[in-house]
């Protein structure tokens, strides 16, 4: 009985550790009813902002991460773990490493900036900078996902569709994709989520410009001394999009075959 209490008591300190501090958040919008002020303010913009650059993030990532996801779950190659391993490794790279790593690939005096400059191309503090770091440190997540569901998919059923006639592309989207959709579906929140909160890499690969490159949690950085609550209101906003995403998410990784037999509940 006691170690039960203890482990209660000690599973509860960890939950208010967590949770506290996002409720003390809501509190203070809710207080001073921060989004009465925000007329004139630049919270629309970088809303707006976040919205584009994560739409664009999510197409980018879909377009180049299936097929890289695809591969690494059904093709078998030499150095296909170690890939694997580099596809993943922004999930737990620091934000200020991943955008210097963007700055020296990408940048004017980078590894490709000359040739990008002679193309008349200038990545570095404009919007597809933006894209180009939410995508470099979200798209993992995606691809992690996808070689779960893709993985998932039973051989023999794209076996079936392969006697039927199918084969090749139409296969994949009309087979393989819908199959693995509700794993794809997670994975792709997932990365939309971590794109929207991505900070650290963006600051230092495309600043931030008002209107320009400055995404919610930019402004929240460069407004939490002059307007409190601007920076508390737009904090709250990205906790309940993150908390949407998340249960969409956790909804789309469960499969309707693990519901309760007898409940039907998951």
């Amino acid at each position: 009985m006691l170690r039960r209490s203890l482990l209660a008591l000690i599973a509860l300190v960890g939950m208010l550790f967590l949770s506290v501090p996002i409720a003390v958040l809501a509190l203070r919008t809710f207080e001073t009813r921060a989004w009465e002020n925000l007329q004139g303010s630049v919270v629309p913009d970088a809303i707006c902002l976040s919205f584009i650059t994560t739409a664009l993030t999510v197409v980018v990532t879909l377009v180049f991460g299936t097929p890289l996801a695809y591969i690494l779950a059904r093709w078998r190659f030499p150095g296909r773990r170690i890939i694997n391993v580099l596809v993943e490794l922004p999930i737990v790279l620091p934000p200020a490493v991943a955008g210097l790593a963007l700055l020296l690939s990408l940048g004017r005096r980078g590894l490709f900036g000359p040739l990008l400059e002679s193309a008349d191309i200038i990545l570095p503090f404009s919007m597809a900078a933006v894209v180009i770091a939410q995508t470099f440190v979200s798209a993992p997540f995606y691809v992690r996902a996808a070689q779960v569901g893709f993985q998932g998919v039973p051989r023999d059923i794209e076996d079936a569709a392969r006697v039927d006639g199918a084969g090749g592309i139409p296969l994949f989207f009309l087979v393989t994709v819908p199959l693995a959709a509700r794993t794809l579906g997670a994975g792709i929140v997932l990365t939309w989520a971590r794109a929207l909160g991505e900070f650290g890499a963006t600051i230092l690969f495309a600043g931030s410009l008002q209107g320009r490159t400055q995404t919610m949690p930019l402004l929240i950085y460069n407004i939490l001394e002059r307007d409190i609550d601007a920076a508390v209101t737009t904090g709250l906003l990205l906790v309940g999009l993150a908390l949407v995403a998340l249960l969409i998410s956790q909804w789309l990784s469960h499969r309707p075959d693990d519901a309760d037999p007898i409940s039907g509940a998951y």
